[in-house]
């Protein structure tokens, strides 16, 4: 189904600005706190009526400026799942599941029943949501939604609040869940493995503009733009002064750069990810960086190296080593290169 999404919203000084079309079933949006993805969100479901712009699923118009029309909530077709869930405290499950459906009592009923089977919550139907694990509560929740079939789920940080184990159990939960579901389902997250996992494509939001919009792997391979990169995780991230169409300098790193590929005449940095690093001991490479060890944080399974470069004004450098490493280390010690492989450098804007 088709779905065209842009949205402008002044509030005081805040100003949120996206747009884009997409055909995908799983959308996700990247974003730190308070860059507009829960903003974007509401103004999908009619929670938050945007200043300009048009919302549409499918033939469905659900919001245009231009012509006037806005659709109340109840009338979008939109499944909208809160962080906490939002269930009704004083309901049961089956109540919960069907609050949101009108008509027929047999029919609803009957639906009710159909959802209680299909989310695995036989037994529970009388329980009250504070007699449930959060698991069986995020299972009630999708219930609830998918009970009136909606077109799109909206699903907003529904991870943010859980330790890391139950988390990536959840998570797996919810997308063999959602996996028979035709309509569209938009993820917000600040987290960048938890969409990376999710969506087939990405919107980053920095500061309420639209960084990107994208292919997820493609957006996570080649960020092109700075807060992309920063936001998909990469450590390592440096301003650089362009010196021709294949060379670079590094002022904090102390070294220049030769690439094959041409560069652009408009990036400003680049960005290496922190395991991406090859270290060279004795005479130096091509592009390479001298360093100096600052700190160390040993793991079960990586150890995390903070370096110095040429100058101690610039930012630590990340350098994260996989256990097949350790040995090498160990007896040789800090190397006094870190080449940077052409293949793994993003150049950025």
């Amino acid at each position: 189904m088709a779905m065209e999404v842009k949205i402008h919203k002044k509030l005081g000084e805040y100003e949120l600005d996206v747009h884009w079309k997409s055909t995908k079933k799983r959308i996700g949006i990247l974003g730190a706190s308070g860059s507009g993805k829960s903003l974007t969100l509401k103004s999908i479901a009619g929670i938050e009526h945007p200043d300009q712009g048009h919302i549409q699923i499918g033939a469905h118009v659900l919001y245009d400026s231009d012509s006037r029309i806005c659709l109340k909530p109840q009338k979008r077709n939109v499944g909208y799942m809160f962080q906490n869930y939002a269930l009704f405290p004083t309901m049961t499950v089956e109540q919960n599941v069907g609050a949101g459906l009108a008509g027929d009592k047999k029919k609803k009923q009957e639906q009710v029943q159909k959802m209680i089977r299909h989310f695995r919550l036989e037994g529970l139907e009388k329980r009250l949501p504070r007699e449930l694990s959060g698991g069986q509560q995020q299972r009630v929740a999708l219930a609830r939604i998918m009970a009136y079939e909606p077109s799109v789920i909206l699903l907003d940080e529904p991870f943010s609040a859980l330790d890391v184990f139950l988390k990536d159990r959840l998570q797996q939960e919810m997308m063999e869940l959602l996996s028979d579901y035709d309509g569209t389902v938009i993820l917000v997250s600040h987290s960048r493995d938890e969409i990376y996992r999710f969506s087939e494509e990405l919107l980053v939001i920095d500061d309420g503009k639209q960084i990107c919009y994208g292919d997820t792997k493609a957006i996570f391979d080649c960020p092109e733009q700075v807060e992309a990169a920063r936001l998909t995780g990469c450590k390592n991230i440096v301003q650089v002064k362009r010196l021709d169409e294949h060379s670079i300098e590094i002022p904090d790193w102390g070294t220049r750069l030769h690439l094959e590929q041409e560069i652009d005449a408009e990036i400003t940095h680049i960005g290496l990810r922190a395991h991406e690093f090859i270290p060279v001991w004795g005479e130096r490479e091509d592009n390479c960086i001298p360093v100096k060890e600052k700190g160390k944080a040993e793991f079960p399974f990586e150890w995390k190296y903070f370096l110095k470069g040429e100058t101690e004004e610039s930012d630590d450098i990340c350098w994260y080593v996989q256990k097949n490493l350790w040995d090498e280390l160990t007896e040789k010690g800090i190397p006094d290169y870190l080449k940077l492989p052409e293949k793994e450098i993003l150049l950025l804007k």
